[in-house]
């Protein structure tokens, strides 16, 4: 009875801060570094005093983490609350959902994902149906979560055994490694609460995703299993219920274009209003969720999103630089108050930098057209430039479609150089490293080298990591091998256009790799 779902981490191409206001959308790519979440009865068999029990049991545990959580779901109200000693805590409480991710806190992301999924369940079916989901309920749940090691930064076990920072150092590590927590000291003495450091592909996102759909699947609500028109109800009904649950646990109101990724997977995307997710709002303020769900569910969900992805023979990398992360919520504010403080620039920046991110998106659209209707002249190109730096690719052009081909790779470049440079004085003017100058250096060096198109920081940018794409299958070996001797880490992760999906078993058991198997390393 076992139901096993997975969801793939991100990367935003672009869109960077603009993406927070609608219409301005963002290209984000999804990858093969998957989120699982494994949902089964905690319970073989029901008791036969069961039909008088007012909770269920629900099981969480996380074995990278070593954590294992209690709960009791209340079958009346569909709330949650965390079992300590003989005491109950009760999650919906606000000041609970906001703790930290301390051995004791819990998991604010996984617990509402499975109050949302049990009450859009509830909420669904009819009379009968509903019976059968008592009966599972009652059984109990038993949900494990497991990341693939891409989510999660083992740059200093590799350094600690002398190992080389290598993509294929890390090939080497076991699947769902366990995860170092970094502890540090504060200027009391008192030791602060643990932190995962993270690679900023999105995991919040991908295991509420999971989550939600494994627990959707499991009650029958959802089939996800072939593609027609009731997989894509399904699947938004995925997504409508992971990102309501998401945006609870974490206590805004985002975009949600990492979760809207880990649903419908690579994509163009432009955010819903924030008005949907009143409802959820209310929840949190003390209304029932079985009173608010129906709202959530018939919401106007007005994001918009179209598929895209990177066109054929291009390699997506990211490269983790190993200077410390980066506050997003903390960069974010910092640009929001500039754009206050300063509207006439601001809106100025964000026009330019709309423009730039459009032209890399019709250029990129146009490489996939041209690869489409010309696979020759566009194949000899890419092999050519993938060996070429970037002021020789028009010279490898013999006709016109191969020199459209070239024109567009130029394009596309000079669009991201022109996001970068915007990027920067808007990470200036706010007082915020959006592109420090350590990234700068890094992707300079990057953007120079043979067979690479673009380069930059992903999402809100910072310290967390640099993204690049290449030309061709030679030349991402080699910016792998430059980057280690800037003391950057390549990771073994690259774009995965599919979503959430459903899997055949648990993941441990397949022999899953960091992301990719070692055998297929450039």
């Amino acid at each position: 009875m076992a139901v096993v779902a997975s969801a793939p981490g991100k990367v935003l191409l672009t869109g960077g801060y603009l993406i927070l206001e609608r219409p301005n959308a963002g290209i984000v790519l999804s990858t093969n570094a998957r989120f699982y979440a494994i949902v089964k009865p905690l319970f073989d068999q029901l008791s036969p005093e069961s039909w008088a029990w007012a909770w269920s049991d629900v099981k969480l545990t996380s074995p990278q983490l070593n954590r294992e959580s209690m709960y009791k779901l209340s079958l009346k109200n569909l709330n949650l609350q965390r079992e300590y000693g003989d005491e109950l805590l009760d999650l919906m409480d606000s000041a609970v959902t906001a703790a930290s991710n301390s051995s004791d806190s819990g998991n604010p992301f996984v617990e509402h994902a499975v109050e949302y999924a049990v009450a859009a369940a509830n909420a669904t079916f009819d009379r009968n149906k509903k019976d059968d989901l008592n009966k599972l309920l009652l059984q109990g749940l038993d949900i494990t979560i497991l990341g693939c090691n891409d989510y999660y930064s083992y740059r200093s076990q590799i350094e600690s055994r002398g190992l080389p920072l290598t993509p294929e150092s890390l090939a080497a590590l076991t699947p769902f490694k366990s995860i170092t927590f970094n502890v540090e000291d504060d200027a009391s003495g008192q030791q602060c609460k643990p932190e995962v450091a993270k690679t900023g592909l999105g995991s919040s996102a991908a295991m509420t995703t999971a989550v939600v759909a494994a627990l959707l699947k499991y009650f029958g609500l959802v089939d996800l299993s072939s593609s027609n028109d009731k997989e894509t109800k399904d699947l938004d009904l995925v997504h409508i219920i992971a990102q309501s649950a998401h945006c609870i646990a974490q206590g805004k109101v985002g975009s949600g274009f990492d979760v809207s990724s880990a649903v419908y997977g690579s994509q163009r995307y432009v955010r819903f209003s924030s008005s949907v997710l009143s409802s959820a709002q209310d929840a949190v303020k003390g209304l029932p969720l079985q009173e608010v769900i129906v709202d959530i569910l018939r919401g106007n969900w007005d994001h918009e999103r179209t598929k895209f992805s990177l066109p054929p023979l291009m390699t997506l990398l990211l490269g983790e630089p190993g200077v410390g992360g980066s506050s997003t919520p903390s960069m974010v504010g910092a640009v929001r108050k500039w754009q206050k403080a300063d509207p006439q620039k601001s809106q100025e920046t964000w026009r330019i930098l709309s423009a730039a991110n459009s032209a890399l998106e019709r250029q990129l659209k146009a490489l996939s057209q041209l690869a489409q209707e010309h696979w020759i002249a566009y194949k000899s190109v890419i092999d050519s430039c993938s060996t070429t730096k970037n002021d020789k690719w028009l010279e490898q052009a013999a006709d016109p479609n191969e020199e459209a081909v070239a024109k567009a790779l130029l394009g596309a470049r000079e669009a991201m150089l022109e996001i970068r440079k915007y990027m920067r004085q808007m990470g200036e003017a706010a007082g915020v490293p959006i592109e420090p100058e350590s990234q700068t250096k890094l992707l300079d060096v990057t953007m120079n080298m043979e067979g690479v198109l673009l380069a930059g920081v992903p999402g809100a940018g910072g310290f967390d990591a640099v993204f690049a794409v290449t030309l061709g299958s030679s030349s991402s070996s080699n910016l792998a091998a430059t980057w280690s001797s800037h003391n950057v880490l390549a990771l073994l992760v690259r774009e995965d256009p599919c979503g959430v999906r459903l899997e055949g078993r648990d993941p441990r058991s397949r022999g899953i790799t960091s992301g990719v198997s070692a055998m297929s390393i450039q």
